[in-house]
């Protein structure tokens, strides 16, 4: 039988037996209330030892009862009892945790809504020069390099922040920041000296290699030359042979160059001035007319002539769209580079009876150069991979194109060095658009 039932049947007979004690007495009422206020002080006493019981939370035996109250202490007692041992299970995960953690040889460390360190392993500690009393101070605090807290304050964590040990300059750590759960995030740092000592090697290398062809080649190209004056032509296999020496040459005298642009791009210091695009822009235009024999389109710039004034487009491999007077902060040597290059490359790989548009243009928040093509086109699984240094595409090419295979690696650079971005759409046999996007923040007058 339930405890409740028990309870309700023993009050009934408690009350069943006053009902007939009192009609035989008279005494009913009298006796219904002292009834009642021993039932009340019985459940008063009851709940005044359960009070009692909770208030030591419930962790030693609960008192001796019965009925009811013995079912609540047991139900009480059995949820303390399951919420031990989950919170015991819990407990040994985190310990789990914190140990796998702390064997980690990247550094971690769970940040706050504020920036304040909750948590940090032993690697953190090391390489940060953090305490166990720092815990709750806030990381810029205590980290106070200033590309470190504006990365931490711009919210915008795709990409690693490089920057020294704050205990050791010699150790070089690429930052990074995951942003989970309510306002957490769990700030990473790898040891990344070793990669960034072979890649300081590898660029010195390229540009000592360089450097040391440079002489070299020109001895070469001119004893080539010297001796190409000196051909009378009657040999046609020593002409050929000079002709070939001499476009080995060139070619290598390019790739030099290109390299030699490449080590530059990385390593000197960033120039900015205000660069008028659109006149650079209609001068590649004219200079790449010049090398490739034909005449370009009339530019079409609405800023400056009216749209029904402008003449008809006659036949050229070059059309130039200026839809915007805007001018970007940037290098002006490194920008002709970019631009010539891209340029280069369109009228390379596309039929010389086909047009190149070149347009400038402004796109919501960015500003935008549009290089495209009616060539070839380049395959999806290529697109990702055309701006690494020496990449060609497997694709059988209708015309054999030469070039040093640095093209876009430099324009992925200059981009790079002027906070612009390269958007690559193509489609084989359907040509290549190739666009250059600039902020806004890069505008000037």
């Amino acid at each position: 039988m339930d405890v409740w039932q028990k309870e309700l049947i023993t009050g009934l007979l408690l009350f069943l037996a006053v009902s007939v004690v009192g009609g035989m007495t008279g005494l009913f009422m009298p006796l219904a209330l002292v009834l009642t206020l021993g039932m009340l002080m019985r459940q008063l006493y009851q709940i005044n030892r359960f009070e009692r019981w909770i208030r030591t939370g419930g962790r030693a035996k609960y008192p001796k009862t019965s009925g009811v109250w013995e079912e609540i202490y047991y139900h009480v007692y059995r949820i303390k009892k399951n919420e031990k041992k989950r919170k015991k299970k819990l407990g040994k995960m985190v310990d789990q945790f914190r140990q796998s953690t702390e064997a980690l040889p990247d550094a971690a460390v769970v940040l706050g809504a504020n920036d304040e360190i909750e948590w940090a392993n032993k690697a953190a500690r090391e390489v940060f020069g953090l305490q166990q009393s720092d815990k709750g101070q806030r990381i810029p605090n205590l980290i106070r390099f200033p590309e470190f807290i504006r990365y931490l304050k711009s919210g915008n964590y795709s990409e690693p922040v490089i920057l020294p040990s704050p205990v050791n300059n010699r150790i070089t750590l690429a930052v990074r920041i995951i942003a989970y759960g309510a306002g957490l995030r769990l700030l990473l740092a790898q040891d990344v000296t070793q990669l960034k000592k072979m890649e300081r090697m590898r660029k010195d290398f390229v540009a000592n290699v360089s450097h040391e062809l440079r002489t070299p080649l020109t001895v070469l190209k001119g004893y080539l030359e010297t001796l190409q004056d000196m051909d009378d032509g009657e040999s046609a296999l020593l002409t050929t042979s000079f002709q070939q020496m001499q476009g080995q040459t060139e070619r290598m005298q390019h790739l030099v160059d290109d390299l030699l642009l490449l080590t530059r791009l990385e390593t000197q210091q960033k120039k900015t001035e205000c660069i008028n695009v659109p006149a650079l822009l209609s001068q590649i235009c004219k200079e790449a007319e010049t090398i490739h024999g034909k005449a370009s389109a009339p530019v079409h710039a609405p800023y400056l002539h009216p749209v029904g004034n402008l003449p008809k487009r006659i036949e050229a491999r070059i059309e130039l769209s200026l839809e915007s007077d805007v001018n970007i902060m940037g290098d002006e040597q490194e920008l002709r580079s970019a631009f010539t290059n891209l340029l280069g490359n369109a009228l390379k790989y596309s039929p010389e009876d086909s047009v190149v548009k070149v347009r400038w243009y402004r796109s919501n928040d960015s500003i935008v150069l549009d290089v495209e093509d009616q060539g070839e086109g380049i395959a999806a699984a290529d697109i990702p991979r055309v701006t690494e240094r020496f990449y060609r595409s497997e694709v059988k090419r209708i015309k054999k194109v030469g070039g040093t295979g640095l093209g876009l690696a430099i324009v992925k650079h200059v981009l790079m060095r002027h906070d612009a971005k390269l958007n690559i759409t193509s489609e084989l046999g359907k040509g290549s658009r190739f666009s250059c996007h600039f902020p806004a923040k890069r505008i000037c007058h």
